[in-house]
């Protein structure tokens, strides 16, 4: 049963980003902003669905390993100030609005990207937590595969910010 409630509490979580992430979006696109990179998205969507998925699969009757559910709600704290910080101008997408400067407070201050290291750790502390050592290698493998992708785009968007900043 804890396990059930923990598997809907993250599900309600991620589907209450995904309204949100739309919502920012469309916004930020409505006030000039541009998409960049989009190629890679839908692979994103599909991993993190499969991940939620095989979790719910293989994990649902498993008991709860203390030590990875703290560290798993731990990561939830820093995600909240990642999406605190970043307001209207989270989204799951790569979306840019020239003229907007880079977020360089809270977890910004200290890291580039501290919302792609939540996720890595995500991915793995709430798999071990349910007691899915091999999901937590595939999924933590395939996320980080994924993500050097999507950084690499993102550096290149946000370097092409700054240039335009300081031009």
């Amino acid at each position: 049963m804890p396990a059930i409630l923990l598997l809907c509490a993250v599900t309600a979580e991620r589907l209450a980003e995904l309204w949100l992430a739309r919502r920012n979006t469309e916004a930020l696109l409505a006030n000039g902003a541009r998409e960049v990179a989009p190629g890679h998205y839908p692979a994103i969507v599909l991993l993190h669905a499969l991940w939620l998925a095989s979790l719910w699969l293989f994990g649902w009757t498993h008991p709860l390993s203390p030590m990875w559910l703290a560290i798993f709600l731990a990561l939830q704290v820093l995600r909240a100030w990642i999406l605190m910080t970043l307001g209207r101008r989270w989204t799951t997408r790569i979306i840019v609005l020239p003229g907007d400067p880079l977020v360089k407070t809270g977890p910004y201050s200290y890291l580039s990207h501290p919302n792609y290291l939540v996720v890595i750790g995500e991915i793995a502390a709430l798999s071990l937590c349910l007691g899915l050592p091999l999901l937590a290698l595939v999924f933590s493998i395939a996320n980080i595969a994924i993500l050097s992708v999507r950084i690499r785009a993102e550096n290149a968007a946000l370097t092409g910010l700054r240039d335009v900043a300081h031009t």
